[in-house]
């Protein structure tokens, strides 16, 4: 295969699955990856990419996916998440457990199977869609705030450690971005998710699969190393404006 092939996990929905279709638009071969196969199937049939199976918190998943990967130029880690909102006081530590290993562990496993890959490459490049609060802990999100700080600073690391490796390395951290995020957050409670987003116009997953594709459009001395990118009416992680 001579077309570059671009990996995007976590793709079944939300940015995952715009940033696949903005890849896509743009040249990109595409393998999707997330635990929902019907979706992606549906979104590889859709954008002429490759739909895998994958789960990220499970070794051998992981695996099994790199290896069906033959060839690999660009990384986007998306999978992610947040459960819950309990003060640090009240910490569920099964919603701890989870979320740091679908954010951290989940990201050093993807990128730690489909480094060789990239490296090889001659031209490689890993974006993590990380999140404002690796930046800005807020409260409702402590579980998630310490996360994100930590797949903050492993793809700092990362990019630290294989600087003389021809990869770059680009961490983007949205604000509020209207996806399924707070309807996974609640537990399903729709009316709660919708609250969050009550008087003002958010991101959306379109507009940071435009930022995605924008980074992978670069030329290789390029390396965009991080990047926030919030709605107008957000001026920090517990600074919104919202409209009466």
């Amino acid at each position: 295969m001579t077309q570059r092939v671009a990996v995007v996990t976590g793709a079944s929905s939300g940015i995952g699955a715009a940033a696949a279709r903005a890849l896509a638009a743009d040249g990109w071969h595409v393998v999707v990856g997330a635990r929902r196969l019907d979706r992606l199937e549906t979104l590889a049939a859709e954008i002429g990419g490759t739909a895998l199976a994958l789960d990220v918190t499970d070794d051998a998943s992981v695996d099994a996916f790199a290896a069906a990967v033959e060839r690999c130029d660009l990384l986007v880690n998306n999978a992610g998440g947040a459960v819950g909102t309990t003060p640090l006081a009240e910490a569920d530590l099964d919603e701890w457990r989870w979320m740091y290993d679908v954010n951290v562990l989940g990201t050093v496993r993807v990128t730690k199977a489909l480094l060789p890959k990239l490296v090889a490459s001659g031209d490689g490049l890993v974006v993590t869609i990380g999140s404002i609060a690796a930046r800005e802990p807020y409260k409702g999100g402590a579980g998630y705030n310490a996360a994100k700080h930590a797949e903050a600073a492993l793809t700092r690391v990362l990019r630290l450690e294989l600087l003389e490796q021809p990869l770059r390395v680009c961490e983007i951290d949205p604000g509020m971005v209207e996806t399924e995020f707070s309807l996974v957050r609640f537990a399903g409670d729709a009316e709660r998710a919708a609250k969050v987003y009550e008087g003002i116009t958010p991101l959306s997953a379109e507009d940071v699969a435009e930022a995605i594709r924008w980074v992978a459009s670069l030329p290789a001395h390029v390396n965009i190393d991080t990047m926030m990118i919030m709605p107008r009416s957000q001026a920090g992680a517990s600074v919104v404006h919202r409209e009466p």
